[in-house]
């Protein structure tokens, strides 16, 4: 009976399992022939092409190959070149990269042919790059105008003032396609960090990781003069809430419509920040409310033991304190003009109350062992009896 069956099967579809068999050794030629097309490029010396590479690289993507280690070609996960210890630089400008490992993911048809060399991306990985703060913008315009596939990964951001570190972050990871598209994630002060950019980088989402501190930033658009960035900020640090509009290009830096609030401080201000030929700051501060519990958290001691700091600023400031009407204070109203520079703090002040007017005017070396406050104050008053009073002098 079994042996009848097998009869019928092998009369009936013997040419069915003919076909089945031969798919068998089809998908087998076809699979031997995949991992030789893959294989037999490992044998390539991709070195004596870095000419090509180099090109490639540049009219693609703007990246300068100054020197590199090694070039060798991979097959898994897509056939792609390894390029090992890479000083790159970002077309002509000083914008200099380190990069340990840079993969370029060749197109199919570009594995045997360099003639018509081409790749669907690039992946730089654990790259590290330096710049100066003014060739930030250089840096930012160069990824938004970037029309090729990029990916950065676990890179590292360093800014600088002149010779000094004002930025330093860690284990960067960016790309400019895919599901994380204009997604930027980082450490920042040993914390993780997050960035959203919308497609035109008009808008940008800054969040510190569990730590309450987050950041939007929308940019004007500004036909005219593409040297100006303006745009709006808002920030949220805890319980305290930060908005203002700027301006800025590559020498200074203006705020205007400012405001800060929080339960022990509140206040708006307008302030210039000169950053060329020399640095120098000037603040005006309409102080509307604020909590005299802050002054027990000013350590005078250790503001003096900062002098590299204090002899580089260069400021003038503008302080206005003005107290709501129904509020309880001595003060009425106050206006403090302090300008620093060098080291030496001058400062003049007018305090009114009631019918009361305080003056003082004075200057201090901040640079000196053990400073000395030159002072010259005054009051003028209508009721000398009514002043004590407020005072609980007899």
């Amino acid at each position: 009976m079994i042996n009848k069956l097998f009869k019928i099967i092998h009369n009936k579809y013997s040419t069915l399992f003919k076909f089945i068999f031969f798919l068998k050794y089809l998908f087998g030629i076809i699979f031997f022939s995949i991992v030789l097309f893959l294989l037999i490029p490992h044998f390539f010396n991709y070195e004596k092409k870095d000419k090509i590479i180099k090109n490639y690289l540049f009219d693609n993507y703007g990246l300068t190959i100054n020197e590199y280690k090694s070039i060798k070609y991979n097959s898994f996960p897509t056939p792609n070149l390894e390029i090992k210890n890479v000083d790159a630089s970002i077309d002509t400008s000083s914008i200099r990269m380190n990069v340990i490992k840079l993969n370029i993911y060749l197109k199919l048809g570009s594995v045997y042919n360099n003639e018509i060399f081409k790749a669907n991306k690039i992946v730089l990985n654990n790259n590290e790059v330096s710049l100066l703060d003014s060739d930030l913008k250089i840096l930012t315009y160069y990824i938004y105008n970037l029309k090729k596939k990029i990916s950065f990964k676990n890179s590292g951001l360093k800014i600088y003032k002149r010779d000094t570190l004002i930025l330093n972050t860690e284990e960067i990871n960016f790309s400019n396609y895919g599901y994380n598209r204009n997604i930027i994630r980082g450490e920042l002060f040993n914390k993780k960090f997050k960035i959203l950019i919308n497609d035109d980088f008009s808008k940008i989402n800054f969040k510190l990781l569990k730590s309450g501190i987050s950041a939007d930033i929308s940019l004007n658009e500004n036909k005219k003069d593409n040297s100006v960035i303006s745009g709006v900020f808002k920030s949220k640090l805890l319980d305290s809430k930060l908005k203002f509009s700027f301006d800025y290009d590559q020498k200074k830096l203006n705020i205007y419509n400012s405001y800060f609030r929080n339960k022990n401080l509140s206040f708006n201000n307008e302030a210039t920040i000169v950053y060329q030929p020399f640095f120098f700051s000037n603040f005006i501060i309409k102080i509307e409310d604020f909590n005299t519990k802050l002054f027990k958290n000013i350590n005078i001691n250790q503001i003096l033991y900062s002098k590299n700091l204090i002899k580089k600023i260069n400021a003038t400031n503008e302080i206005i304190f003005k107290p709501k009407g129904l509020s309880k204070n001595l003060i009425d109203e106050l206006n403090l003009k302090i300008n620093l520079a060098y080291g030496r703090l001058v400062y003049s002040q007018e305090i009114l109350n009631s019918e009361n007017k305080f003056v003082c005017k004075g200057d201090i070396n901040l640079l000196i062992e053990y400073p000395v406050l030159y002072f010259d104050c005054s009051i003028e008053s209508e009721d000398k009896k009514k002043l004590l009073k407020e005072f609980a002098i007899r």
